[in-house]
């Protein structure tokens, strides 16, 4: 399972030898690591490259002097195949770490590691409740689901819970989505290790069809009729009071995101733009700014009563126009909007990233942590 994706690393010291240490983070295992790279095809489980147990969690390999390594030199860390590789901090897979002019004493870390090709404790997984049967919908709203992720000790806890209102649900955490999926049900049992899970996730499902009308704000586009403004009026007016009603969540602005990706991020702009006193948290992957200009005016004029934080992602291979639209519109909120209200951006670009769900799966665990635990 070669990566194509990879992640820099430099070495410390120039020598002739190349020397590889790798600490496993919390985990002090002494199960066998074995490094896996195109210098050897990507074999695994090569007993010329098993690294050395040096104590527990702690393992290194010098690659010897006669050998030619590859240049550039990629490589990754696996415990006996690739259903046992490395992961990163929030169960993500990594991407290829590559050397240049491969020498010196390298240190890495690996946080994480898959078992039997599982990123995720099951145990932990959220509870996914389907409650679009239940809920109104606007005259020009089509019925369709709506799910809820409950913390998976919601049941056995009384506490109250922030909320997080997510467009596209159909590409949210089903396995079988014709485009992928963010795998927010097992990113969120990742984050359950840390205590960082208590948090409410609602999935709407787009609208087939009519997902550009229903997450385009703006008339005067080659779309035709715009009908997010009744889209987003129907998650503050129906759905968030619903929500509100019938779960133990903490209904204020200061507790309450939403947050989207593509079109879903163009509408979760729109709706905090417009519904300052019931949204206070952003997250924003890679939004079609491109499709309506007037929502960088709308930020212009944009006041918030209360702190808010706004988690901006892009990708350097989404288009010419989407990192430079994203850091636009991150200038017109930072400069020109929010008056004297407090303002709090983190803006992720991804030179690699490309527009499609996998990427925005990897960026979401990083982006709830950052909204509502940090």
């Amino acid at each position: 399972m070669k990566h194509g994706h990879r992640e820099a690393a430099r070495s410390l010291f120039a020598k002739d030898t190349l020397t590889i240490e790798l600490s496993t983070g919390n985990e002090a295992t002494t199960m066998p690591v074995y490094l896996v790279g195109n210098f050897n095809s990507w074999k695994v489980n090569d007993e010329n490259y098993r690294m050395r147990l040096d104590a527990p969690g702690k393992y290194s390999f010098t690659f010897p002097t006669h050998l030619t390594l590859p240049e550039p030199f990629e490589y990754k860390f696996v415990r006996n195949g690739w259903e046992n590789e490395e992961l990163d901090e929030y169960g993500c897979l990594t991407r290829n770490r590559v050397l240049i002019n491969a020498c010196g004493h390298i240190h890495n870390t690996v946080p994480r590691w898959r078992k039997s090709g599982i990123e995720y404790d099951p145990a932990l997984l959220p509870e996914i409740r389907i409650i679009s049967k239940e809920i109104n919908m606007e005259e020009v709203i089509k019925k369709r689901r709506v799910s809820i992720l409950l913390p998976h000790d919601y049941a056995n806890s009384d506490k109250k819970y922030p909320v997080l209102y997510l467009q596209d649900g159909q590409n949210l955490f089903d396995d079988y989505a014709p485009f992928g999926n963010w795998s927010v049900n097992k990113r969120m049992a990742v984050l359950a290790e840390k205590k960082h899970h208590e948090v409410i996730v609602v999935a709407i499902d787009h609208g087939g069809k009519d997902r550009i009308r229903e997450f385009l704000p703006y008339e005067g586009t080659r779309f035709g009729a715009a009908i997010g403004k009744t889209y987003a009026h129907w998650i503050v007016e129906t759905l968030k009071p619903y929500i509100d009603a019938h779960y133990r969540t903490l209904p204020d602005a200061e507790h309450t995101g939403i947050g989207g990706s593509s079109m879903g991020g163009l509408i979760s702009i729109y709706a905090t733009l417009m519904y300052p006193h019931t949204f206070s948290k952003m997250m924003v992957f890679s939004p079609s700014l491109w499709v309506a200009s007037k929502v960088f005016f709308d930020a212009i004029h944009f006041t918030h009563p209360d702190p808010t934080k706004v988690y901006l992602y892009a990708g350097g291979k989404e288009g010419s126009q989407m990192v430079p639209n994203v850091q636009r519109f991150k200038t017109a909120l930072e400069k020109l909007g929010f008056n004297d209200s407090p303002v709090e951006f983190k803006l992720v670009i991804d030179p690699k990233g490309e527009h499609n769900e996998e990427r925005w799966g990897v960026e979401f665990p990083r982006a709830l942590e950052w909204l509502y635990y940090r």
